[in-house]
């Protein structure tokens, strides 16, 4: 038999979703159990598309990313006559959530796109990806599909693009004399990625409470979220922030400290998942 307190307490929280959560982080908790720089669990499977050039699944608590990597070959940009590039695609659809309709990417998944290409021109070595100076060069694709969005979809996307990159073997192509390129598959080669680069995103509710890695039912009580992008020398590469709340010096500093940590747990993630290939 179910109790009056637990269907008044959920009654509560779809009609007072913000004071039903303010109730718990009076109490130092957040609705899930979670401390508030607790990431959720994350598990990584690098390999796991067979026709894919490369490829990874993430899931970070029930929020699950798979990302598979094609390479084809084209001409080189005009900017950039002795590199290949780079073009990210996200998926989010109504198969993750009831909340995005079918058609043309939404707002969200072009912004995630967009960071996702923007974050690669910080480490991946494109002029390796290159043939033959103006003539040929790889492009790479990365298909990023969400098969369940539940909050924070950017960090499992990056992690899945980074696994599923080094992951990756491109076969070894040269032009000929008749200007067409050969590849073959009996020699492969990895995609080189000059550092590791993972994000962290956190939010901010009502100006004070910092929470690492927010779910689907937090996001949007939260002022703003911030993501940090740092690398395995604690470099920082990128800072985003959404929405119009304030975030303080003092906050920033540690969302930074906690992404340093987040980016040791989850490089050993992609060590263990690189070693079970």
């Amino acid at each position: 038999m179910t109790s009056p307190y637990a269907f008044s307490a959920e009654t509560f929280k779809r009609v007072q979703p913000s004071e039903y959560y303010r109730k718990f982080l009076e109490q130092d908790v957040r609705p899930d159990g979670r401390a508030f720089s607790q990431f959720r669990k994350t598990i990584l499977n690098a390999g796991c598309i067979s026709t894919a050039n490369g490829s990874a699944v993430v899931r970070i608590g029930d929020t699950t990313v798979v990302c598979g990597i094609k390479a084809e070959v084209a001409e080189p940009t005009l900017d950039q006559p002795a590199a290949g590039y780079f073009v990210p695609n996200v998926e989010l659809g109504p198969l993750c959530s009831a909340k995005f309709r079918p058609g043309p990417p939404g707002d969200l998944a072009q912004v995630v796109s967009e960071r996702l290409r923007k974050l690669s021109e910080e480490y991946i070595a494109f002029e390796e990806l290159c043939i033959e100076p103006e003539q040929a060069a790889w492009v790479v694709y990365a298909d990023l599909v969400c098969l369940n969005h539940d909050g924070n979809v950017l960090d499992a996307c990056q992690l899945a693009l980074l696994a599923a990159l080094k992951n990756a073997r491109l076969p070894e192509a040269q032009i000929g004399e008749d200007g067409i390129v050969r590849a073959g598959e009996a020699f492969t080669r990895a995609i080189t990625i000059k550092r590791p680069i993972l994000a962290a995103t956190f939010g901010l509710y009502e100006g004070r409470s910092l929470l690492a890695d927010p779910n689907a039912s937090e996001e949007p009580l939260l002022d703003s979220l911030v993501t940090v992008c740092v690398d395995d020398a604690e470099h920082l590469h990128a800072v985003w922030k959404s929405n119009g709340g304030r975030c303080s010096l003092e906050q920033l500093q540690r969302c930074v400290e906690l992404a340093r940590i987040r980016f040791t747990e989850l490089s050993a993630l992609l060590e263990s998942s690189a070693a079970d290939q």
